[in-house]
């Protein structure tokens, strides 16, 4: 058992299935009181009924106060784990404006939205937890989905901004930044995630599990796929040489299309 939950009011957006049902599943099992949140609301009452948790259904970007009464008046850790994913970077290019503001709303507005709600009491209090489901598209990037890509780069700056201005203050904040996990999202992927994600895609309990481990030594990154970590370092230290290997994933991608 994880001490830092045991007893915690918890909300996990998204938690209809896939990463968010995994870490409802966890934290109730670590003793948590969760609140499962999901667009589908009978998605999210099965997800709570089977933990013993309560289901609040809505959007991630507004069910803030909701889940708070449902908790008894206190959230003490808040899982943006809510996310869309679209593949729209093919032969039409890069401007979908429809999958844009879909993605900046709900990959990155949404979690914006909800610091603004917690942090005034987890400040007062001393303590708070933000978890962000991000991925590794917000340290690296993926192909065919610029604006996938581009808004997780967001959201991992924001949880970045977050931990950064308010951690002397007790806000503890992890960034989570699979690659491919076996969800409904990995499968809508199409022939990109094929390619660069399905090979070593990981079940949604493996992320929980990263998670968990990094709450326990209390960090801010939290890879559940260890190289990563190598491939970001790359990425900041051999800029052309990273572009370029991941360009011929790109032509890979585009002969097979």
């Amino acid at each position: 058992m994880v001490e830092a939950v045991q007893d915690a009011g918890v909300v996990v957006t998204g938690a209809g299935g896939g990463i968010g049902a995994a870490l409802a599943r966890r934290f109730a099992a670590e003793g948590a009181r969760v609140v499962v949140n999901d667009l589908d609301g009978e998605k999210a009452k099965a997800v709570a009924e089977e933990i013993g948790g309560i289901a609040v259904a809505g959007d991630a970007s507004a069910i803030v106060g909701d889940a708070r009464d449902a908790l008894g008046g206190t959230v003490d850790v808040y899982c943006a784990n809510a996310g869309v994913a679209f593949e729209d970077g093919g032969a039409g290019g890069p401007l979908d404006e429809r999958s844009w503001a879909v993605s900046w709303d709900v990959n990155v507005m949404a979690h914006v939205r909800a610091a603004h709600e917690l942090l005034p009491d987890w400040l007062e209090r001393g303590r708070g937890r933000f978890v962000s489901t991000v991925s590794a598209a917000g340290l690296l990037t993926m192909i065919g989905a610029p604006s996938y890509s581009v808004t997780k780069h967001g959201a991992y700056a924001f949880a970045e901004w977050l931990s950064l201005t308010y951690r002397h203050r007790g806000l503890k904040v992890h960034a989570i930044c699979p690659q491919g996990v076996r969800t409904d999202m990995l499968a809508a992927t199409g022939s990109a995630g094929d390619l660069v994600l399905h090979p070593t895609a990981i079940e949604p309990e493996a992320v929980a599990d990263a998670l968990f481990r990094g709450i326990g030594e209390d960090r801010f990154l939290i890879l559940p796929h260890p190289e990563v970590a190598e491939y970001y370092q790359a990425r900041a230290t051999e800029p052309d040489r990273w572009l370029s290997g991941m360009n011929h994933l790109q032509r890979k991608w585009e002969e097979a299309r």
